[in-house]
């Protein structure tokens, strides 16, 4: 769109005063968690909390860098995202790639599956076996999804190569794994193997928590938009298919705007600092409805798309369905 046009450049000062500050400030903080262990391990997980938004931010940086919107250089881009993503725990071109796809198929029924939280409608959710009701409510629980989820993905699934990825993909994760291997036996020679994993184990764990929660609520909420393939349109799945997670400006801080999720969408371009400004200068989001903190909650509730009614619900709504 025209209209989001002039917020897709990155401004190469920003971007590299944003990085390295927030660097900086995750590496400050990593620190202090290691002097309160002499303290109180009480303080070090109360430090682990902001420590853990700062990794977040970070990722939103990684994030933008697989989008190409925060360095020009293509080459710069993709250096630096393996970097992040061995702070992070995650492989940087295969996690870029599915993402991509998340993006081409956001809100698309027919096209479901790839870089994106397991949504079943309600009629196949009727129709399926009793063992895969079993799974999907599995998945779909808060314990699993939120608890058990970011421990999974960022300590054990991302560890290892699909069957699907590509040479590229496989390299990323080897990368990331050596790299991850490198900085645990460096920090564990300098401080010992103990404070090590009491410091990294609460920040990675707590970070996945938050970074689970922002990706689910982007898409699940109402009122959203999915649609079967031959409805389906870029524009319009944007605007009312991803929230507008209005959050406390401090969380809007440590989620690097990405709770603009509509503008996001709309241009994948923009860098994370254009996010609020875009949303703010442009009468066509007038009408987005934002998604406050608290109620954003109730989403939590949600687990099945209801066709008929073009709602998400919760199991105890599907026998009224």
């Amino acid at each position: 769109m025209q209209i989001v046009k002039r917020y897709n450049h990155p401004n190469q000062v920003t971007s590299w005063v944003q990085l390295s500050t927030n660097l900086f400030i995750y590496s400050l903080a990593w620190f202090i968690m290691y002097l309160s262990l002499s303290v109180s391990y009480w303080i070090t997980l109360g430090l682990s909390i902001p420590a853990a938004g700062m990794l977040v931010r970070i990722f939103i940086i990684y994030h933008d860098l697989g989008h190409g919107s925060f360095f020009q250089s293509h080459k710069l881009s993709n250096r630096m995202g393996l970097f992040l993503g061995i702070l992070t725990f995650t492989p940087y071109y295969s996690w870029s790639k599915n993402h991509y796809i998340h993006h081409e198929t956001v809100g698309n029924l027919d096209k479901r599956g790839t870089g994106d939280v397991w949504t079943m409608t309600v009629d196949e959710y009727k129709e399926s076996s009793r063992w895969r009701k079993i799974v999907y409510r599995f998945y779909r629980n808060p314990v699993t999804m939120f608890g058990i989820g970011p421990l999974y993905v960022f300590l054990i699934g991302n560890r290892f190569t699909k069957k699907h990825m590509d040479s590229k993909g496989r390299m990323g994760v080897y990368i990331t794994n050596a790299g991850l291997l490198l900085f645990a036996v460096s920090m564990s020679m300098l401080i010992g193997v103990k404070a090590f994993i009491l410091i990294q184990f609460p920040i990675i764990y707590i970070a996945g928590i938050l970074g689970f929660w922002l990706f689910y609520i982007q898409h699940q909420f109402n009122p959203t938009l999915w649609t079967r393939n031959g409805n389906w349109n870029y524009k319009k799945v944007a605007l009312e298919g991803s929230s507008y997670y209005e959050l406390p400006p401090v969380l809007q801080y440590f989620t690097g705007n990405i709770g603009f999720h509509h503008i996001h969408h709309l241009s994948p371009l923009i860098p994370n600092y254009n996010l609020s400004k875009c949303h703010q200068e442009n009468a066509l989001f007038n009408g987005i409805k934002p998604l406050r903190f608290w109620p954003g909650f109730k989403t939590i509730t949600f687990r099945l798309w209801n066709e008929k009614t073009r709602e998400m619900i919760s199991f105890r709504k599907l026998k009224f369905s």
